[in-house]
Protein backbone atom coordinates (compact mmCIF):
# COMPACT_ATOMS: atom_id res chain seq x y z
CA UNK A 1 0.00 0.00 0.00
CA UNK A 2 1.62 3.31 -1.07
CA UNK A 3 1.92 6.31 1.22
CA UNK A 4 2.57 10.02 0.78
CA UNK A 5 6.34 9.67 0.63
CA UNK A 6 6.53 6.69 -1.70
CA UNK A 7 7.79 7.20 -5.24
CA UNK A 8 5.34 7.45 -8.11
CA UNK A 9 6.18 6.68 -11.74
CA UNK A 10 4.19 7.72 -14.79
CA UNK A 11 5.54 6.88 -18.24
CA UNK A 12 9.28 7.64 -18.06
CA UNK A 13 8.91 10.17 -15.26
CA UNK A 14 9.64 9.23 -11.66
CA UNK A 15 8.44 11.39 -8.77
CA UNK A 16 10.31 11.03 -5.48
CA UNK A 17 7.06 11.34 -3.50
CA UNK A 18 3.33 11.88 -4.03
CA UNK A 19 3.32 15.67 -3.45
CA UNK A 20 3.13 18.09 -6.36
CA UNK A 21 2.84 21.86 -6.65
CA UNK A 22 -0.49 22.82 -8.17
CA UNK A 23 -0.48 25.48 -10.92
CA UNK A 24 -0.96 28.87 -9.29
CA UNK A 25 -1.42 32.00 -11.39
CA UNK A 26 0.92 34.84 -10.45
CA UNK A 27 -0.32 37.51 -12.91
CA UNK A 28 3.21 38.92 -13.06
CA UNK A 29 4.37 38.38 -16.65
CA UNK A 30 4.90 41.04 -19.30
CA UNK A 31 3.70 40.12 -22.80
CA UNK A 32 3.40 36.55 -21.61
CA UNK A 33 7.10 36.29 -20.73
CA UNK A 34 8.01 34.87 -17.30
CA UNK A 35 10.52 36.93 -15.36
CA UNK A 36 12.47 37.11 -12.10
CA UNK A 37 9.29 36.73 -10.06
CA UNK A 38 8.55 33.36 -11.69
CA UNK A 39 12.16 32.25 -11.30
CA UNK A 40 12.09 32.93 -7.56
CA UNK A 41 8.52 31.68 -7.02
CA UNK A 42 8.89 28.39 -8.88
CA UNK A 43 12.49 27.94 -7.80
CA UNK A 44 11.57 28.28 -4.13
CA UNK A 45 8.78 25.74 -4.49
CA UNK A 46 11.24 23.36 -6.14
CA UNK A 47 13.45 23.42 -3.03
CA UNK A 48 10.66 22.72 -0.53
CA UNK A 49 10.45 18.94 -0.85
CA UNK A 50 7.72 18.44 -3.44
CA UNK A 51 8.43 16.08 -6.33
CA UNK A 52 6.64 17.98 -9.08
CA UNK A 53 6.27 21.70 -9.80
CA UNK A 54 3.58 22.64 -12.33
CA UNK A 55 3.88 26.19 -13.62
CA UNK A 56 0.78 28.36 -13.71
CA UNK A 57 -1.99 28.34 -16.31
CA UNK A 58 -0.07 29.52 -19.37
CA UNK A 59 -2.00 30.91 -22.31
CA UNK A 60 -1.79 29.29 -25.74
CA UNK A 61 -2.66 32.58 -27.46
CA UNK A 62 -2.83 36.26 -26.47
CA UNK A 63 -6.63 36.27 -26.17
CA UNK A 64 -6.37 33.14 -24.02
CA UNK A 65 -4.85 34.99 -21.07
CA UNK A 66 -6.95 35.58 -17.99
CA UNK A 67 -5.25 38.94 -17.38
CA UNK A 68 -2.57 40.99 -19.16
CA UNK A 69 -0.14 39.60 -16.56
CA UNK A 70 -0.54 35.91 -17.45
CA UNK A 71 2.31 33.85 -18.86
CA UNK A 72 2.13 32.51 -22.40
CA UNK A 73 3.63 29.96 -24.76
CA UNK A 74 2.46 31.34 -28.07
CA UNK A 75 5.95 32.47 -29.14
CA UNK A 76 9.54 31.30 -28.84
CA UNK A 77 10.65 34.18 -26.59
CA UNK A 78 8.30 32.92 -23.89
CA UNK A 79 9.61 29.38 -24.18
CA UNK A 80 13.20 30.63 -24.00
CA UNK A 81 12.41 32.53 -20.79
CA UNK A 82 10.93 29.40 -19.22
CA UNK A 83 14.00 27.28 -20.05
CA UNK A 84 16.33 28.42 -17.21
CA UNK A 85 13.48 28.06 -14.71
CA UNK A 86 12.97 24.50 -15.90
CA UNK A 87 16.69 23.80 -15.59
CA UNK A 88 16.75 25.05 -11.99
CA UNK A 89 13.76 22.92 -11.01
CA UNK A 90 15.26 19.81 -12.59
CA UNK A 91 18.68 20.46 -11.06
CA UNK A 92 17.11 19.92 -7.65
CA UNK A 93 15.63 16.54 -8.51
CA UNK A 94 12.13 17.86 -9.12
CA UNK A 95 10.04 17.24 -12.23
CA UNK A 96 9.16 20.45 -14.12
CA UNK A 97 5.59 20.64 -15.38
CA UNK A 98 3.37 23.26 -16.95
CA UNK A 99 -0.34 23.78 -17.45
CA UNK A 100 -1.45 25.25 -20.78
CA UNK A 101 -4.78 27.01 -21.02
CA UNK A 102 -7.23 29.31 -22.75
CA UNK A 103 -9.38 31.50 -20.51
CA UNK A 104 -12.37 31.73 -22.87
CA UNK A 105 -15.10 34.03 -21.57
CA UNK A 106 -13.14 34.72 -18.37
CA UNK A 107 -10.35 36.41 -20.35
CA UNK A 108 -9.52 40.13 -20.46
CA UNK A 109 -9.81 40.58 -16.72
CA UNK A 110 -7.99 42.71 -14.19
CA UNK A 111 -5.58 41.06 -11.79
CA UNK A 112 -7.37 39.75 -8.67
CA UNK A 113 -5.88 42.43 -6.42
CA UNK A 114 -6.91 45.09 -8.96
CA UNK A 115 -10.58 44.12 -9.06
CA UNK A 116 -10.74 40.60 -10.54
CA UNK A 117 -13.33 41.95 -12.97
CA UNK A 118 -13.49 42.38 -16.72
CA UNK A 119 -11.40 45.23 -18.06
CA UNK A 120 -13.64 47.86 -19.63
CA UNK A 121 -14.08 47.08 -23.31
CA UNK A 122 -12.69 50.44 -24.44
CA UNK A 123 -9.54 50.22 -22.33
CA UNK A 124 -6.28 49.80 -24.29
CA UNK A 125 -5.38 46.71 -22.24
CA UNK A 126 -8.68 44.95 -23.02
CA UNK A 127 -9.42 42.43 -25.75
CA UNK A 128 -12.46 40.54 -26.96
CA UNK A 129 -13.16 37.29 -25.09
CA UNK A 130 -14.28 34.29 -27.13
CA UNK A 131 -16.29 31.29 -25.99
CA UNK A 132 -18.44 28.41 -27.27
CA UNK A 133 -21.52 30.62 -26.96
CA UNK A 134 -22.28 34.32 -26.57
CA UNK A 135 -23.16 33.83 -22.91
CA UNK A 136 -21.52 35.92 -20.19
CA UNK A 137 -20.16 34.28 -17.05
CA UNK A 138 -21.90 36.94 -14.97
CA UNK A 139 -21.23 38.67 -11.64
CA UNK A 140 -17.80 40.35 -11.81
CA UNK A 141 -17.24 39.04 -15.37
CA UNK A 142 -20.22 40.48 -17.26
CA UNK A 143 -18.81 40.84 -20.79
CA UNK A 144 -20.63 38.81 -23.41
CA UNK A 145 -17.99 36.85 -25.37
CA UNK A 146 -18.02 36.40 -29.12
CA UNK A 147 -19.27 32.96 -30.11
CA UNK A 148 -16.45 31.03 -31.74
CA UNK A 149 -16.69 29.98 -35.35
CA UNK A 150 -15.54 26.53 -36.44
CA UNK A 151 -12.41 28.21 -37.79
CA UNK A 152 -11.80 29.78 -34.35
CA UNK A 153 -12.12 26.34 -32.78
CA UNK A 154 -9.57 24.87 -35.18
CA UNK A 155 -7.18 27.77 -34.58
CA UNK A 156 -7.30 27.41 -30.78
CA UNK A 157 -6.95 23.64 -31.00
CA UNK A 158 -3.76 24.04 -33.02
CA UNK A 159 -2.56 26.75 -30.62
CA UNK A 160 -2.71 24.18 -27.82
CA UNK A 161 -0.60 21.81 -29.90
CA UNK A 162 1.93 24.53 -30.77
CA UNK A 163 2.22 25.55 -27.12
CA UNK A 164 2.78 21.92 -26.14
CA UNK A 165 5.66 21.80 -28.62
CA UNK A 166 7.20 24.92 -27.10
CA UNK A 167 6.79 23.47 -23.61
CA UNK A 168 8.78 20.46 -24.76
CA UNK A 169 11.47 22.67 -26.26
CA UNK A 170 11.72 24.56 -22.96
CA UNK A 171 12.43 21.25 -21.20
CA UNK A 172 9.16 20.55 -19.37
CA UNK A 173 8.59 16.86 -18.62
CA UNK A 174 4.94 16.97 -17.47
CA UNK A 175 2.10 18.65 -19.36
CA UNK A 176 -1.37 19.49 -18.07
CA UNK A 177 -4.28 20.72 -20.18
CA UNK A 178 -6.54 23.13 -18.31
CA UNK A 179 -10.09 21.93 -18.93
CA UNK A 180 -11.53 23.24 -15.64
CA UNK A 181 -12.54 26.36 -13.72
CA UNK A 182 -14.87 27.83 -16.31
CA UNK A 183 -12.15 28.42 -18.88
CA UNK A 184 -12.52 27.51 -22.54
CA UNK A 185 -12.27 23.72 -22.45
CA UNK A 186 -14.61 23.53 -19.47
CA UNK A 187 -17.06 25.91 -21.15
CA UNK A 188 -17.37 23.63 -24.16
CA UNK A 189 -18.16 20.66 -21.93
CA UNK A 190 -20.60 22.40 -19.60
CA UNK A 191 -24.29 22.76 -20.55
CA UNK A 192 -24.27 25.81 -18.28
CA UNK A 193 -22.00 27.62 -20.74
CA UNK A 194 -22.35 25.81 -24.07
CA UNK A 195 -25.60 26.62 -25.91
CA UNK A 196 -24.39 25.73 -29.42
CA UNK A 197 -26.54 23.78 -31.84
CA UNK A 198 -23.80 22.58 -34.20
CA UNK A 199 -21.39 19.64 -33.85
CA UNK A 200 -19.74 21.32 -30.83
CA UNK A 201 -22.86 21.69 -28.71
CA UNK A 202 -25.95 19.93 -27.43
CA UNK A 203 -25.28 16.24 -26.86
CA UNK A 204 -22.58 14.85 -24.60
CA UNK A 205 -20.41 13.78 -27.54
CA UNK A 206 -20.72 17.19 -29.17
CA UNK A 207 -19.86 19.07 -25.97
CA UNK A 208 -16.89 16.75 -25.46
CA UNK A 209 -15.64 17.18 -29.04
CA UNK A 210 -13.40 20.24 -28.52
CA UNK A 211 -11.68 18.68 -25.51
CA UNK A 212 -11.07 15.36 -27.27
CA UNK A 213 -9.86 16.99 -30.48
CA UNK A 214 -7.52 19.27 -28.54
CA UNK A 215 -6.14 16.37 -26.50
CA UNK A 216 -5.54 14.38 -29.70
CA UNK A 217 -3.77 17.35 -31.33
CA UNK A 218 -1.50 17.77 -28.31
CA UNK A 219 -0.85 14.03 -28.06
CA UNK A 220 0.54 14.08 -31.61
CA UNK A 221 3.13 16.65 -30.47
CA UNK A 222 3.82 15.59 -26.90
CA UNK A 223 6.09 12.49 -26.66
CA UNK A 224 4.50 9.20 -25.68
CA UNK A 225 7.10 8.64 -22.97
CA UNK A 226 6.18 11.81 -21.05
CA UNK A 227 2.99 12.31 -18.99
CA UNK A 228 0.08 14.09 -20.63
CA UNK A 229 -2.49 15.04 -18.03
CA UNK A 230 -5.60 17.21 -17.78
CA UNK A 231 -7.38 19.13 -15.06
CA UNK A 232 -11.11 18.66 -15.55
CA UNK A 233 -13.99 20.29 -13.74
CA UNK A 234 -15.92 17.12 -12.99
CA UNK A 235 -18.55 18.72 -10.77
CA UNK A 236 -20.07 22.19 -10.23
CA UNK A 237 -22.26 21.56 -7.19
CA UNK A 238 -25.12 23.40 -8.92
CA UNK A 239 -28.31 22.47 -10.73
CA UNK A 240 -27.92 22.11 -14.50
CA UNK A 241 -24.33 20.85 -14.43
CA UNK A 242 -23.24 17.88 -16.51
CA UNK A 243 -23.98 14.60 -14.70
CA UNK A 244 -21.01 12.91 -13.05
CA UNK A 245 -21.57 9.99 -15.43
CA UNK A 246 -20.75 12.32 -18.32
CA UNK A 247 -17.55 13.49 -16.65
CA UNK A 248 -16.53 9.87 -16.12
CA UNK A 249 -17.31 8.94 -19.72
CA UNK A 250 -15.35 11.94 -20.99
CA UNK A 251 -12.30 10.88 -18.96
CA UNK A 252 -12.69 7.35 -20.33
CA UNK A 253 -12.63 8.76 -23.88
CA UNK A 254 -9.68 11.00 -23.02
CA UNK A 255 -7.77 8.00 -21.73
CA UNK A 256 -8.38 6.27 -25.07
CA UNK A 257 -6.89 9.34 -26.79
CA UNK A 258 -3.72 9.11 -24.70
CA UNK A 259 -4.45 10.83 -21.38
CA UNK A 260 -2.13 9.50 -18.65
CA UNK A 261 -3.57 11.07 -15.48
CA UNK A 262 -6.65 13.07 -14.53
CA UNK A 263 -6.43 16.03 -12.15
CA UNK A 264 -9.91 16.13 -10.59
CA UNK A 265 -11.26 19.60 -9.95
CA UNK A 266 -14.42 21.72 -10.06
CA UNK A 267 -16.12 23.39 -12.97
CA UNK A 268 -16.68 26.96 -11.76
CA UNK A 269 -18.95 27.49 -14.76
CA UNK A 270 -21.21 29.89 -12.89
CA UNK A 271 -20.77 32.42 -10.07
CA UNK A 272 -23.93 31.00 -8.45
CA UNK A 273 -22.19 28.26 -6.45
CA UNK A 274 -23.36 27.56 -2.92
CA UNK A 275 -23.06 23.80 -2.39
CA UNK A 276 -19.28 23.34 -2.32
CA UNK A 277 -18.27 21.56 0.92
CA UNK A 278 -15.39 23.92 1.60
CA UNK A 279 -15.05 22.83 5.22
CA UNK A 280 -14.09 19.24 4.39
CA UNK A 281 -10.46 18.26 3.97
CA UNK A 282 -9.75 17.17 0.38
CA UNK A 283 -13.49 17.10 -0.39
CA UNK A 284 -12.82 16.00 -3.98
CA UNK A 285 -11.02 12.87 -2.82
CA UNK A 286 -14.10 10.61 -3.03
CA UNK A 287 -14.90 12.01 -6.51
CA UNK A 288 -11.35 11.24 -7.64
CA UNK A 289 -11.54 7.76 -6.14
CA UNK A 290 -14.70 6.96 -8.08
CA UNK A 291 -13.15 8.18 -11.33
CA UNK A 292 -9.88 6.36 -10.66
CA UNK A 293 -11.75 3.11 -10.04
CA UNK A 294 -14.31 3.31 -12.85
CA UNK A 295 -11.96 4.56 -15.57
CA UNK A 296 -8.79 2.80 -14.43
CA UNK A 297 -6.60 5.90 -14.67
CA UNK A 298 -4.20 7.51 -12.18
CA UNK A 299 -5.75 10.51 -10.45
CA UNK A 300 -4.70 13.63 -8.58
CA UNK A 301 -6.66 16.35 -6.84
CA UNK A 302 -6.26 19.66 -5.03
CA UNK A 303 -8.52 21.86 -2.85
CA UNK A 304 -8.39 22.14 0.91
CA UNK A 305 -5.48 19.76 1.45
CA UNK A 306 -3.43 20.66 4.51
CA UNK A 307 -3.37 18.08 7.31
CA UNK A 308 -0.43 15.64 6.85
CA UNK A 309 -2.17 12.60 8.36
CA UNK A 310 -5.35 13.12 6.34
CA UNK A 311 -3.31 13.77 3.21
CA UNK A 312 -1.33 10.57 3.74
CA UNK A 313 -4.63 8.71 4.12
CA UNK A 314 -5.74 10.02 0.69
CA UNK A 315 -2.88 8.01 -0.79
CA UNK A 316 -3.14 4.99 1.50
CA UNK A 317 -6.90 4.63 0.86
CA UNK A 318 -6.23 4.84 -2.89
CA UNK A 319 -8.45 7.86 -3.43
CA UNK A 320 -5.66 9.48 -5.46
CA UNK A 321 -2.16 8.69 -6.64
CA UNK A 322 -0.88 12.24 -6.24
CA UNK A 323 -1.86 15.34 -4.27
CA UNK A 324 -1.36 18.81 -5.74
CA UNK A 325 -1.01 21.57 -3.15
CA UNK A 326 -1.54 25.27 -3.80
CA UNK A 327 -2.29 27.62 -0.93
CA UNK A 328 -0.73 25.22 1.57
CA UNK A 329 2.63 25.63 -0.17
CA UNK A 330 2.28 29.39 -0.44
CA UNK A 331 1.74 29.47 3.30
CA UNK A 332 4.54 26.98 3.97
CA UNK A 333 6.88 26.28 1.03
CA UNK A 334 8.45 23.50 3.13
CA UNK A 335 5.15 21.75 3.81
CA UNK A 336 6.52 18.41 2.50
CA UNK A 337 9.40 18.56 4.99
CA UNK A 338 7.08 19.41 7.88
CA UNK A 339 4.61 16.73 6.77
CA UNK A 340 7.42 14.17 6.74
CA UNK A 341 8.32 15.18 10.30
CA UNK A 342 4.70 14.83 11.41
CA UNK A 343 4.42 11.39 9.80
CA UNK A 344 7.65 10.10 11.32
CA UNK A 345 9.55 9.75 8.05
CA UNK A 346 13.20 8.93 8.69
CA UNK A 347 15.59 11.81 8.00
CA UNK A 348 12.95 14.18 6.58
CA UNK A 349 15.65 16.74 5.79
CA UNK A 350 16.65 14.53 2.83
CA UNK A 351 13.70 16.08 1.00
CA UNK A 352 15.54 19.39 0.93
CA UNK A 353 18.61 20.67 -0.93
CA UNK A 354 21.97 20.18 0.78
CA UNK A 355 22.13 23.90 1.58
CA UNK A 356 19.16 23.42 3.93
CA UNK A 357 19.43 19.73 4.80
CA UNK A 358 22.90 19.99 6.34
CA UNK A 359 21.76 22.59 8.86
CA UNK A 360 18.59 20.69 9.71
CA UNK A 361 20.17 17.27 10.21
CA UNK A 362 20.68 17.80 13.96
Amino acid sequence: MPHLFDEFSLKDVRLKNRIGVSPMCQYSAVDGVPNEWHRVHLGALATGGASLVIAEATAVSPEGRITPGCTGLWNDAQAEAFAPIVQFIEKHGVVPGIQIAHAGRKASANKPWEGDNHIDAGHPDAWEPIAPSAVAFGAHLPRVPREMTVDDIARVREAFAASAGRALEAGFKWLELHFAHGYLGQSFFSPLANKRTDEYGGSFRNRARFLLETLAAVRRVWPENLPLTARLGTIDYVEGEQPMEESIELIRLMKAEGLDLIDVSMGFNTPDVSGVPWGEHAFLGPVAQRIRKEVGIPAATSWNISDPQKTDELIRSEQVDLVLLGKGLLSDPHWPYHAAQALGVEMPQRLLPDQYAWWLKR
